[in-house]
């Protein structure tokens, strides 16, 4: 596939991790206080102190980044009008569905296995919190 559309894919994983990778870059390069980074990454997840619209505002941009990087590549491959999407539907879907699934599983890994193993590994509170307990 296309180089393109996986940097919109992996960047998308990216933004939509935005709610701990702060916290876990801050604490890594000496930035922050694990109690400081701990207290930025609970507000962002969790919506504390009236911060409830960014969680659903990165995972907002995730989904528009891969639908661009959907809209990009199909264009490249020649499917740029609705009679094209129609006459080449099952690859439309196909594609689709196989980047929407990577794309979901990266966030999934990238965020609850790399992100929660390199913060508990910096000294941040996420072991009680993380999914294999």
């Amino acid at each position: 596939m296309d180089k393109g559309l996986w940097k919109w894919v992996s960047s998308s994983t990216i933004v939509a991790s935005l709610c701990c990778l702060p916290s876990v870059i801050m604490v890594m390069f000496g930035l922050a206080s694990v109690s400081t980074a701990a207290a930025l990454s609970d507000t962002l997840y969790w919506g504390k102190d009236g911060y409830w619209w960014f969680r659903p505002t990165v995972l907002g941009i995730a989904a528009i980044m891969v639908v661009i990087g959907l809209v990009s590549y199909f264009r490249n491959q020649g499917v740029c009008t609705l009679d094209d999407v129609k006459r080449e539907r099952q690859k439309v879907i196909n594609i689709s569905l196989l980047v929407v699934t990577i794309a979901v599983s990266a966030y999934l890994i990238f965020n609850y296995v790399v992100l929660e193993i390199l913060g508990i590994a910096f000294g941040l509170p996420w072991e009680e919190d993380a999914f294999w307990n």
